[in-house]
């Protein structure tokens, strides 16, 4: 058995299955497709449920990937191990009703034996108990001797997720040697020492469960393997864990040149090292994909690794941005088999320093803050379950951005715990939801179909180039189950074979329209589709009855999907400017057109200037102008790339794509419908620019007959304006405008005088009415209805002319409450402290604030209570003076 790299490994397996007749899928996209139930890709079987449940045709019966693979539950756990890790990949051969258990257990006993030449002796298998089939299959025809096959029960060797396909399982392990061992002389596979190392799951899916116990035997069983490649590289490499794998190790390698630091010499530079390694890598992965930091779901996971891992920089000494510099290298070890990560790098590393220094802006005072916190516990407090308050820990999160995942793993460092009941209700319900979705984020489910019937069935959609067409009804549904017919006043859900009506996806809306036979007619409100490629035609029977079996006509409402088609293009048109006037970080992030408007979602970090928008609005007006022929055509997606086509982030694709060329101009992947030439947009107008989440813009804009309808509505409410100026026409806006505003200024510094004259009168009566503690004189007034600007004005007036004075005023303006403290130089000198006298006031009337020495401010909720607070002003000075 020779050493061997982990890309050499991951290239031998594949190869080694397209041998046996399989076809090597590269690996999906971390965000699943059209697959709620997951939050983020975590298996290498879960990308292939739908050919499993026949919800889509495999491109053959036999396939092998190796997934990208993300798992977080145990994430306080990684580093301080070396076994847990967030990213993987995971290695799998897959049968959808081909070859079975005789063939699965060959071939990987062939490909360990064989091809990786690891010795049979080190190798055990492991069997459920009740499959004598595979104890059969393993002696008789792969010649494995019968005490080196061990027999499990269900709880590991029966692979079963609620209802559906399930079966028994078989395990391959390595044995590591007794130097790894516990020493018990019954030590074997299944002990919990770390001598015998599982490193291949045989999944034998031949029963159908009810989930109740009750297994039928399927007629056409399946296979899904999967081994972990990180774990068959430790095995061929002789390492003890996957951060001692080579390509694992080259990324630490930076990490360390960076810290200066040295791995292996203490637990908690090695701890920090092992937090880093892992989350750059599955960041890297998952920014490449499309996720993008936010605060919640996939977006909250992101967020979570990389302040994790910037929060664990700061322990070994890095205090600048770090680790974005790092993706280059986890580019560079995955580029044989991950391209797009070297392709996207610029945009990943743009993610992360972005996201580092959104951190690094709040790191320190938080950090500042839970160590205060954690100080105020005493150790018997702590010891008798004492936690932090579930108020801190929000404070932490929504202030200076802590998810409560962090908090809770530095403060548990102390022995700390979270009051996370009391946190989470102070979370938005938004944020909740999020939440429960994450948790039940990493369950596989089954789901049922009523459609089941008809996965087979190919609907054409003749869309591309007809508004109306012919179909025979293959399908009705009213109330969520199938039926023979619909009649007037039915709600419900037509299936064609053939049908012009668009389904929406892409993020074009779905057409809508009619469905005739004869005097009957079904109202089209929606038109979507199903994953098997069914369209639904969603609406109402308004006259007369359908049946299943009868030939309709369909057609579209022409002039809105023409307004629809004018947005699409308009859209396509929209990121080339972008990127030209933005730069090629620039990707599409979501978008949603329909007949009114079109919106743009793109990556991006900063609002867009006028100036910008400016230019982008005339580029895409030059390229309507110039009447470019949009060609759409269908090709193999390697000269789809080769022609330089975009597409979308996350978006898995067939070996033939249809891709949307503007001559030259813009070319990208899309499957939705567009103008024969530009021309057709007419007019682009950007309507709106604002932000989505983190590091993702949104652009707003119309086009056509649309943008004259805009420009109607503005000359209608510039006539208005002009009528509330008492201007004589729209023209005299501007100059009627500045007279207002010049007039307005100048009414405002009148008041602004008259309020300086009365802030000195006051505080002319309130020097006289000042009393004396500890020998420094105070005065504490409340105003109400006074500007908090003319307050700050008396303030600011103790402090120039009374320097062994202190004054505490409050004012209740519009309904909000001001309270402010000045300090005189010479009450400084004698310990005063305006910011302290000022939080202390507020927390006393449910407010906050805070200063400098000479000069601060608060505010308060509970006004009736600042007369109140007001009387404790003397003891808190005599507390301040006695301190200082």
């Amino acid at each position: 058995m020779r050493w061997m790299g982990l890309n050499e490994i991951r290239e031998k397996f594949l190869a080694f299955f397209e041998s046996k007749g399989h076809t090597r899928l590269p690996s999906f996209p971390l965000i699943p497709i059209d697959d709620n139930s997951l939050l983020l890709i975590n298996s290498g079987m879960a990308p292939m449920k739908k050919f499993f449940l026949g919800q889509a045709v495999p491109p053959n019966t036999r396939v092998t990937t190796c997934q990208k693979c993300i798992r977080t539950p145990d994430i306080e756990n990684v580093g301080k191990t070396a076994r847990h890790g967030t990213f993987f990949e995971m290695l799998g051969n897959f049968s959808f009703g081909d070859y079975f258990k005789v063939e699965a257990t060959a071939w990987a006993w062939e490909f360990l034996t064989t091809v990786m030449e690891m010795p049979e002796d080190r190798l055990w298998v492991s069997i459920y108990e009740e499959d004598d089939e595979a104890f059969e299959i393993w002696t008789k025809n792969v010649g494995i001797p019968p005490e080196k096959i061990v027999r499990m029960g269900k709880d590991d060797n029966f692979w079963e997720i609620g209802s559906g396909p399930c079966g028994p399982c078989s395990e391959i392990y390595w044995d590591r040697g007794p130097e790894y061992g516990c020493g018990k002389p019954d030590c074997k596979v299944g002990c919990d020492c770390d001598r015998y190392m599982e490193i291949w799951n045989l999944v034998f899916s031949q029963f159908d469960g009810d989930g109740n116990g009750h297994y039928e035997r399927l007629a056409h069983p399946n296979i899904d393997t999967g081994m972990g490649l990180e774990r068959l590289a430790c095995v061929m490499q002789n390492v003890g864990n996957l951060f001692e794998v080579d390509t694992v190790q080259n990324i630490m390698k930076h990490i360390r040149e960076i810290a200066g630091v040295e791995y292996g010499k203490d637990y908690k530079t090695d701890v920090s090292l092992r937090v880093i390694t892992d989350h750059i890598r599955s960041t890297t992965f998952m920014i490449a994909d499309g996720v993008i930091p936010s605060n919640e779901g996939r977006g909250y996971v992101l967020r979570r690794l990389l302040r994790r891992a910037a929060r664990h920089g700061r322990l070994l000494g890095i205090n600048e941005p770090f680790l974005y510099k790092v993706c280059e290298t986890v580019a560079g070890e995955n580029a044989t088999a991950y391209p797009e990560l070297t392709e996207k790098l610029d945009y990943i590393q743009k993610v992360v320093q972005v996201e580092e220094e959104r951190f690094a802006k709040t790191i320190d005072m938080g950090i500042e803050l839970l160590t205060g916190l954690m100080d105020k516990l005493s150790a018997n407090e702590i010891n008798s379950g004492r936690r932090l308050s579930g108020e801190d820990a929000f404070k932490l999160y929504d202030t200076f951005g802590f998810p409560i995942d962090l908090t809770k793993e530095i403060i548990a460092e102390k022995g700390i715990e979270v009051d996370e009941d009391e946190f989470m209700r102070l979370m938005n319900d938004q944020r909740t939801r999020a939440r429960e979705a994450r948790l039940a984020g990493n369950v596989i489910s089954w789901a049922d179909d009523i459609f089941a019937d008809l996965k087979d069935r190919h609907v054409e959609f003749t869309g591309y180039s007809k508004y109306a067409d012919e179909g025979n009804i293959i399908a009705l549904v009213k109330d969520g189950e199938m039926t023979d017919s619909l009649h007037a006043g039915d709600k419900g859900t037509v299936v064609l074979d053939e049908t012009p009506f668009y389904a929406e996806s892409g993020g074009q809306i779905g057409d809508t329209g009619i469905l005739t036979l004869g005097d009957a007619v079904f109202h089209v409100y929606e038109t979507k589709k199903t994953q098997t490629g069914l369209f639904l035609h969603n609406g109402e029977m308004v006259n007369g009855m359908f049946t299943s079996g009868a030939k309709v006509r369909a057609e579209i409402d022409s002039e809105r999907r023409r307004a629809i088609m004018r947005n699409h293009t308009a859209a396509h048109l929209l990121q080339k400017a972008l990127i030209d006037v933005l730069g090629n970080h620039v990707k599409q992030a979501g978008q949603s057109v329909d007949e009114h408007r079109v919106r743009f979602d793109f990556t991006h970090f900063s609002a867009m200037t006028a100036a910008e928008l400016l230019r982008v609005e005339a580029i895409v007006n030059k390229m309507i102008m110039s009447a470019y022929d949009v060609c759409i055509k269908e090709m193999p997606i390697a000269e789809a790339k080769a022609l330089g086509a975009m597409a979308l982030f996350g978006e898995k694709y067939g070996d033939v794509v249809r891709v949307v060329n503007v001559s030259g101009e813009s070319i990208e992947l899309c499957g939705g419908t567009h103008v024969a030439n530009t021309s057709r947009i007419g007019l682009f107008k950007i309507i709106s620019e604002s932000s989505v989440a983190a590091g993702v813009r949104r652009i707003e804009a119309a086009t056509g007959l649309n943008v004259l309808a805009l420009m109607g509505e503005q000359h209608d409410l510039m006539v208005k304006t002009a009528e509330n100026l008492k201007a004589g026409s729209p023209s005299e806006i501007a100059a009627k405008s500045a007279q207002v505003m010049a007039e307005l200024k100048e009414r405002t510094h009148e008041l602004e005088t008259i309020n300086a004259k009365i802030a000195e009168i006051r505080s002319n009566e309130l020097f006289g009415q000042a009393k004396e503690v500890c020998g420094v004189k105070y005065i504490c007034a409340s105003f109400t209805g006074t500007k908090p600007e003319a307050v700050r004005a008396m303030c600011d007036r103790i402090k120039a002319e009374a320097p062994e004075m202190i004054g505490v005023i409050s004012t209740i303006f519009d309904g909000k409450a001001s309270i402010f403290a000045a300090c005189g130089k010479k009450t400084i000198e004698k310990g005063m402290h305006a910011g302290k006298l000022v939080k202390a006031i507020c927390e006393m009337v449910g407010g906050k604030g805070g200063g400098r020495p000479d000069s601060a401010q608060g505010g308060a909720t509970e006004l009736f209570q600042i007369d109140e607070a007001f009387t404790q002003v003397p003891s808190l000075i005599e507390q301040m003076v006695k301190k200082g």
